[in-house]
């Protein structure tokens, strides 16, 4: 297959573009090549919302257990990484605290808590940088405390965090990760095999314990723990830019807090903080325009499939009344699923209520502009806001 001549568009399109603006390029291969070959990315980009359906539903055809998954290369398998029987065997045991109710009835308070605990040191600066000040703090706070590690700080998971996310993202750049991720995977480990070892202990950690080996619990850890830190912290961060920069749906939310639900959602679907999920064929298979082969890397973007106008009329628009919101992708589908969805749901919703209720006229700092970005993981590197100090 000449890839160039099948696919121009994937031939033109570069990892650098895709990680810093990427819509109106994949506004382009979802309509003409959905499914095309990006010799950049070595491997297929799936961009339209029904053939990325078909691919995170069809674990047999387009599986994750493959030696080049970017995550297994850093934290060993997991949940994440596995599927069928072993997928099924290394998820269950972490399943039971993440539904709806178990979610709500085991972590609102918690979340209040920590929320209001945070908001009140920020309130008498009126200004900061809330995605490193708030968001960070509070998914790292609220991942801590799910999987009971104990005995560790918040600045030094984040400092985990930082570094294992940092190699999962050079490894699917196609570069070779530095030895911190590494590292930062071993001590977190250390400190799994410590909140196991402390049977005093009613962690997750160690309930999982009890149906997975140590390695393997911390494995699922590390996947959990970077997981819920990036998805919520993202969520946080990309909802609260997307209402500031929209007076109009932010004076919509204000006047009615119920609707903050739907800008959850909504935001999710323009800017997923997760942008893609990787998959690999496991045989011959015709998709959409592609004739992909066994062995083939099959990349699903969840920012292309949440922007398909045929499910979502004028796609690029912020609307927090869109009525079908919620079948946006950016916490996947099928087995892969995000297991703690409801989670970062509640917590999110907790923060921006708390931060729009408290911080008067909260708005962006014109003299920080800023942009969501990123290949894998997606977000403002910073959010500079400003609001009304009370006398």
């Amino acid at each position: 297959m000449n890839a160039a001549f099948s696919f121009p568009l994937g031939a033109a399109t570069t990892l650098a573009e895709l990680a810093h603006d990427p819509h109106s390029r994949l506004a382009l291969l979802r309509a003409h090549e959905p499914v095309s070959w990006l010799p950049e990315l070595g491997g297929w980009l799936v961009t339209r919302r029904d053939l990325a359906l078909s691919v995170m539903r069809d674990a047999e055809t387009f599986t994750v257990d493959d030696p080049r998954f970017s995550t297994a290369q850093v934290v060993g398998p997991s949940m994440l990484s596995l599927d069928g029987e072993r997928h099924t065997r290394h998820r269950e045991p972490f399943n039971a605290p993440f539904r709806p109710r178990q979610v709500r009835d085991g972590f609102a308070s918690f979340i209040e808590r920590e929320t209001d605990r945070l908001v009140t040191a920020l309130e008498p600066a009126g200004a900061a940088e809330l995605r490193r000040v708030f968001a960070g703090p509070l998914a790292v706070a609220v991942v801590t405390e799910a999987l009971g590690l104990v005995g560790t700080s918040a600045d030094t998971v984040l400092t985990w965090y930082d570094s294992i996310v940092r190699s999962v993202s050079d490894i699917t750049a196609g570069n070779e990760a530095g030895p911190a991720g590494a590292a930062a995977y071993a001590q977190l480990r250390a400190a799994v095999e410590g909140t196991v070892a402390d049977r005093g202990s009613s962690s997750l950690l160690l309930s999982a314990a009890g149906r997975l080996t140590l390695p393997e619990v911390a494995s699922n850890a590390a996947v959990m723990m970077f997981g819920g830190i990036e998805t919520t912290e993202a969520m946080i961060t990309n909802a609260l830019l997307q209402l500031l920069a929209n007076p109009g749906q932010l004076a919509l939310v204000r006047a009615d807090f119920d609707l903050l639900d739907g800008a959850i959602e909504e935001s999710l679907r323009l800017e997923p903080g997760a942008v893609v999920v990787d998959r690999y064929a496991t045989r011959d298979i015709e998709l959409g325009p592609a004739s992909i082969r066994r062995g083939d890397p099959v990349t699903v973007s969840l920012a292309g499939a949440n922007r398909d106008p045929a499910v979502f009329p004028d796609p690029d628009r912020f609307d927090v009344r869109r009525a079908n919101a919620r079948l946006q992708l950016a916490f996947a589908h099928g087995p892969h699923h995000c297991i703690a969805a409801h989670l970062a749901r509640l917590e999110t919703r907790i923060a921006l209520q708390h931060l729009l209720e408290r911080l008067p006229a909260l708005r962006l700092d014109p003299d920080h502009p800023t942009t969501p970005h990123g290949l894998v993981f997606r977000k403002p590197s910073t959010l500079h806001v400003l609001w009304d100090r009370l006398a």
